[in-house]
């Protein structure tokens, strides 16, 4: 799906990876779940490219459903594979602390897994190896991503702000539907580690310069980065 020259998103309001395609090769943003790799080939075929123009793949943090295909990408097309050193673990081996799963509805909840198993999300691939990035980076690749740590949501949770793309990927430190109630509007996002420190880093993408606000899950946010913070803690 084309949201603009540059952009495209992979996937739907349940679960989305960004897709940045330049002159120089394209970034992808997250992975999504390993069913999604048919959508990419649809979306390749689409602009004419192919799997070789991928340059690099950006994580916004590690959890299984952001880095579904980033595993196959790296293991049989040697496409690197970029996460904040504090998801690391993560990535590799799905590690992670448990937390509360908050409010739910059982119509959304269904849909939501019901929707992930389809896309083959029990059947995670870890990645085996990766480029461990940090707060400040700007990644040589396609578009020049620069990484805003936003922990919180994970300890190795990023923003990627890429100026081409008039965009700013926000993984989970932030959602536009709630995949447990099926709300939808700007809000914070479930299975937060700790969510006082998710809020407070909203603050840390407020000065960025972009018209798009993207998350992993819900609808593609049209709205100034400055404004996201007293949205979301309104919400």
């Amino acid at each position: 799906m084309k949201l603009a020259p540059n952009l495209h998103r992979l996937g739907n309001d349940l679960v989305a990876c960004y897709l940045v395609d330049t002159a120089d090769g394209i970034t992808l943003i997250d992975a999504g779940l390993p069913g999604h790799w048919r959508d990419l080939q649809d979306e390749l075929r689409s602009l004419g490219k192919s799997v070789e123009d991928i340059r690099g793949v950006v994580l916004t943090h590690g959890d299984s459903d952001h880095i579904g295909f980033a595993e196959r990408l790296r293991r049989d097309h040697g496409v690197p594979v970029f996460v904040h050193a504090a998801d690391a673990v993560r990535t590799r081996t799905g590690e992670k602390p448990k937390v509360p799963l908050g409010p739910m509805r059982i119509g959304p909840l269904l849909g939501f897994f019901g929707y992930t198993l389809g896309k083959n999300g029990l059947r995670t691939q870890y990645v085996k190896e990766v480029i461990e990035i940090g707060d400040g980076d700007v990644l040589d690749l396609p578009g020049s991503p620069v990484i805003i740590g936003m922990p919180g949501h994970s300890p190795g949770s990023v923003a990627v702000h890429v100026p081409v793309a008039d965009a700013v990927f926000v993984g989970d430190a932030l959602t536009t539907r709630h995949v447990l109630t099926g709300r939808e509007g700007p809000q914070p996002a479930p299975f937060t580690d700790d969510p006082a420190e998710a809020l407070a880093s909203l603050d840390r993408i407020a000065g960025l310069k972009a018209s798009w606000v993207l998350p992993g899950h819900g609808a593609p946010w049209r709205v100034s980065p400055a404004e996201v913070a007293e949205a979301i803690r309104t919400a």
